[in-house]
């Protein structure tokens, strides 16, 4: 399929020319599928993962409806994260260059006497967050009363976050008489059914999964490790599959941070993004990782829904995703645009039903890594990185290496090597005689002797006192105590 496929889903020649740009040649299953029906007005709620070119999807007919002459808000999208609402107004830019549509971002975090200062000019498509666009309605500094085309982006994730409430408030204050809503989510709970039902017109459905997405582009694998043994494990797999550009997943923003550090300490190029970080330290972190000067970024799955970063050739699922939409949402952070990918989920025993749920909702049994976890966990990162050449003729030592004498970390005890309680032969037993009761020879003895008596006067060993100073003290001892009792007869 060529570029006029485009044209034959109903986009203008200068959008096409836009797209060919940006070397995008043809449309995706989503756009083929959502495209038509968008440009006829339809509500549409549309099942598609991350990746699958769902914002050109709702993007295109959107910015075919925007009359640059209007000055105010034609279009609105609800993201759930800041992350995602600034992919989307960057990927909005490219399309609007050169045709006089502003986009605008506007979410927490950002000063917002700046935005409110960019919305009185001009801003006819707005992108922003629950929370930021209801303090925006409350100041009165934004209004949808002409509004023409509402998309909520990734609603099942937003509708797990708790902005079910805020969105309900911001529709509220939608008071177009003629919405055109579409509804964009990777899966579709009966929540989300729920909320269509609310908010839309009888909708159409479409769906474009994506199976190639989930099985063919990415190389689907599991380590089996333990909890304890979890952490050396990534660093071992990071040694040998060597990544480009990486996204460690973790369960909790505490995890994060423990994992980050744990990186970086090791040599590793690694750095956070959670929910905990200010926005303008999450921009920076996305930046540098865009720009590849992180390679790995180890992100909590709210932090890191929908990003779309180019490069990512290694997904790692640290903490096992709870459940198959989880899974599906990570791993569709690489294998995009027709590129190869891997995904590899660290597995405990305790892991075993989530994973069990996951291979039989992708109907795939995870690849096990071969991995020969060696007794070098104290190495540093560059010794790691010179073993990890050998993977493969590892000196790995199973469980009957460490049988019988040489059971424990001393591989040589049992040998005499190690420190065994054998390990003092008899031969050696004199050389510690010394140390006992015999150390001092005869000689010494009396040189120490000779020592005693010239300092008689200043010991206070067991010879310190001659007779004549016995006396004395005798002799003091009994005037003291006569003195004591003629001080009694004196009180009496």
């Amino acid at each position: 399929m060529d570029i006029n496929a485009f044209k034959a889903l109903g986009i203008s020649e200068t959008f096409v020319k836009s797209l060919m740009k940006q070397g995008i040649k043809e449309p995706t299953p989503i756009q083929e599928k959502a495209i038509p029906l968008l440009l006829e007005g339809k509500d549409v709620i549309a099942q598609a993962q991350t990746g699958t070119g769902k914002t050109f999807a709702f993007m295109l007919p959107m910015m075919e409806k925007i009359n640059p002459e209007f000055p105010f808000v034609q279009g609105l999208v609800i993201t759930p994260t800041r992350e995602l609402a600034l992919q989307i107004k960057n990927e909005a830019d490219k399309l609007a260059r050169g045709r006089g549509i502003s986009v605008l971002a506007v979410y927490g975090g950002q000063d917002v006497e700046a935005q409110i200062r960019k919305l009185k000019k001009k801003a006819h498509i707005v992108v922003g967050t629950p929370g930021r666009l209801i303090d925006h309605i409350r100041r009165g500094t934004l209004n949808f009363c002409r509004l023409n085309t509402l998309v909520l982006d990734e609603a099942d994730q937003m509708l797990d976050m708790g902005f079910l409430p805020d969105v309900e408030v911001i529709i509220s204050n939608i008071t177009s008489p003629s919405r055109q809503t579409l509804l964009f989510s990777a899966t579709i709970p009966k929540a989300v059914s729920a909320l269509a039902k609310k908010l839309m017109v009888d909708p159409v459905t479409v769906h474009a999964r994506g199976r190639a997405i989930t099985l063919d582009e990415i190389r689907q694998m599991v380590v089996e490790t333990t909890d304890r043994q979890k952490q050396a494990s990534l660093f071992k797999v990071l040694d040998e599959t060597q990544p480009f550009l990486a996204i460690a997943f973790c369960r909790t923003k505490r995890r994060a941070s423990t994992l980050t550090a744990a990186l970086i300490n090791n040599g590793y190029n690694a750095d956070e993004l959670h929910g905990d970080l200010s926005q303008a330290k999450r921009e920076r972190v996305m930046d540098k990782f865009r720009k590849a000067k992180i390679q790995i970024l180890v992100a909590t799955d709210v932090a890191a829904r929908g990003l779309d970063v180019e490069g990512v050739t290694h997904i790692f699922n640290y903490d096992i995703p709870q459940d198959l939409e989880g899974y599906i949402h990570r791993i569709g952070r690489t294998g995009r645009a027709g590129e190869k990918g891997v995904a590899i989920t660290f597995a405990a025993l305790k892991d075993k039903d989530a994973l069990r749920k996951i291979e039989e909702g992708i109907n795939h049994q995870l690849e096990r890594y071969p991995l020969m976890l060696e007794l070098d966990i104290e190495k540093s990162h560059e010794d790691r990185k010179t073993s990890s050449k050998d993977h493969g003729k590892s000196n790995y030592k199973g469980k009957k290496d460490f049988g019988g004498d040489n059971r424990g970390r001393g591989k040589d005890r049992g040998k005499g090597k190690g420190r065994g309680k054998d390990h003092y032969q008899d031969k050696d037993k004199g050389k510690f005689k010394d140390k006992g009761k015999d150390k001092w020879s005869d000689k010494d003895k009396g040189q120490g002797m000779d020592h005693n008596n010239k300092n008689k006067s200043k010991s206070f060993g067991g010879n310190k006192f001659n007779d004549k100073n016995k006396n004395n003290k005798n002799d003091n001892r009994n005037d003291n105590k006569n003195n004591r009792n003629d001080n009694r007869k004196n009180r009496r």
